[in-house]
């Protein structure tokens, strides 16, 4: 049973950077999709990247392009979420999650959606303020 893990939230002033992680335990990572999705106060919960089985594609919203970056560590079974130039609006409860189903693929054009995910992290915080 594939489980999932955040870590690396906490506060960060603007401009700063973060690195999130997401632990995986129970399968191997790298023919399954991962995408990241956040909930910022009041406000819905939005995908803003994801990574396809093997690398095969990436995505990132326009508000994260250029900042934000996706990656894997599949001797660690770890996906990570670096985080650069961070502001405000950034802050929120951000999410891990997978489609477990092999090579089942959500990156894409309109970026990952939330009923294709059916195994959730439980959050982490991200808070960026002075």
């Amino acid at each position: 049973q594939l489980q999932l893990v955040e870590s690396g939230g906490g506060w960060v002033q603007p401009g700063g950077s973060l690195r999130l992680s997401c632990v995986a335990s129970g399968q191997t990572l790298d023919y399954y999709s991962i995408a990241w999705f956040r909930q910022a106060p009041g406000k819905e919960r939005e995908g803003i990247t994801c990574i396809d089985d093997r690398d095969h594609s990436t995505y990132y919203t326009d508000s994260v392009k250029g900042r934000f970056i996706i990656s894997r560590d599949n001797a660690k079974n770890v996906i990570n979420l670096q985080m650069n130039s961070l502001k405000p609006e950034d802050t929120a409860v951000y999410f891990c999650a997978a489609r477990a189903e092999l090579l089942f693929r959500v990156c894409v054009t309109e970026g990952p959606r939330e009923n294709d995910m059916d195994v959730w992290g439980k959050g982490t915080l991200v808070n960026v303020s002075s």
